[in-house]
Parts: structure tokens; C-alpha cells; sequence
């Protein structure tokens, strides 16, 4: 069995408002996985877009994983959205030009919140915005519409504006083993093997194979 070619732009060429992310980004300070995907019938190669205020001087990163599922109008917006908060303004007048340039504030004068982490095999819904610094862990759901603003969890459903836990997708025991499978850095051929395993909803069956496959 071999599954699609992570180094194409289109991995179903009849579904062609899909693609795989790492084959349409240019910026270097976007960092994305195999597999990992966007689906957008307005222009899917265009992804960059979709990652706003992103400039190479403050050196943020956003980084995916892989094996990701975002939706159609899903926002990362990065730190150069951010304004100093700490003066009694925070209009940025330096921005405007003329002799107002002299008023530039000192890098470390700006909210700098990090890089942007998407673990692995997260699912983000259609319209979530993500801020600045927000770190997904792995299995991860974001509802659609959300506003992340703080950390998420490994296997949790977080919804809302801003967005709250909802859920966790599976017991703690369930959660530990995924957790060390770590299937998504596995080699493809592992990876084709474990798709029974990977697509059951029997929860306890897969548990109980997990189990064995960790042991050995």
C-alpha cells in the first residue's frame, strides 16, 4: 500500500482546494510537516495569507507538525500585531511616517510572545484565529470560529471566543500511550500498517494494540 506523495502541491489532484502547506510556503519562517494540510476553495496555494503580521526582523516562527487539517479561513496571527502596551498610547505613530519615525519604540519595548507551535495531528476548524506565542499540543481540536489565545493541551476539544476546554478526547491512559506511539514520526510504511489502528473508534481495542506495539 503506498499512500500520497507529501512533496506535491495537491495530494488528491480532484480535490484541488487541498494542499499540502509545506509545498506552497516561501516564507522561511514557516516551518511545516508532511501531510499536514489546508482546505480553502478560494485559493487553498495561498496560504501565506492566512499568516498575518509576520515580519523576519522580530524572528518569531510559526511551526506545524504534521498530519494537521486546517480549514478554510483559519488565521495565525503573529507577533508584529502587537503594539506596546506599557506607554499611554498605544497608537504606533513611528509607522506613519514624517517626523513621527523618531518615536519608534525599542524591540524590547513590544509584547513578544514567541514562537506559534501546532503539535502533530491537529484539527482546526474553519475561521479559528490563533494569537501570537499560542502553543497546540499533539490531537489537539480547535473548534471553528475560535480565538486561541493560551496554550492547548495534548488531545483536548477547545471551542469558543477565547477559546475554552471543552473536553478531552480520551482517557489518560489512552492519551500516554498516543503519546509515546508518536505515529506521525514513523516511517511511511509503519504509518500505512497502523491506519486500522489510527481509523477505529474502539477505544479500547486500539488501546489494548497500542499496549502491545509500545511493549515490543
Amino acid at each position: 500500500m503506498t499512500g500520497p506523495d507529501p512533496n506535491k502541491i495537491y495530494p488528491n489532484e480532484n480535490i484541488r482546494q487541498l494542499v499540502y502547506i509545506k509545498n506552497v510556503v516561501t516564507r522561511p519562517n514557516i516551518i511545516v510537516g508532511d501531510y499536514t494540510y489546508y482546505d480553502d476553495d478560494e485559493g487553498a496555494e495561498r496560504f501565506e495569507e492566512h499568516v498575518t503580521h509576520h515580519y523576519e526582523f522580530l524572528g518569531d516562527k510559526l511551526i506545524i507538525g504534521k498530519f494537521c487539517a486546517i480549514a478554510k479561513g483559519v488565521e495565525f496571527i503573529m507577533n508584529g500585531a502587537n503594539h506596546r502596551m506599557g506607554s499611554v498610547s498605544t497608537y504606533p505613530f513611528n509607522i506613519m511616517g514624517g517626523s513621527w519615525e523618531k518615536f519608534a519604540p525599542e524591540l524590547g519595548e513590544l509584547p513578544f510572545k514567541g514562537d506559534t507551535v501546532v503539535g502533530n495531528d491537529v484539527w482546526i476548524g474553519q475561521n479559528a484565529v490563533i494569537l501570537p506565542g499560542v502553543h497546540i499540543g499533539d490531537g489537539a481540536i480547535i473548534g471553528a470560529n475560535s480565538v486561541v489565545g493560551s496554550n492547548v493541551e495534548p488531545y483536548s476539544v477547545v471551542a469558543g471566543n477565547p477559546a475554552r476546554l471543552l473536553r478531552r478526547r480520551f482517557d489518560d491512559e489512552t492519551i500516554g500511550l498516543l503519546s509515546r506511539l508518536k505515529w506521525w514520526d514513523k516511517d511511511i510504511d509503519e504509518i500505512n500498517r497502523l491506519i486500522p489502528i489510527l481509523t477505529c473508534c474502539d477505544i479500547e481495542k486500539v488501546k489494548a494494540e497500542l499496549k502491545k506495539m509500545i511493549q515490543t
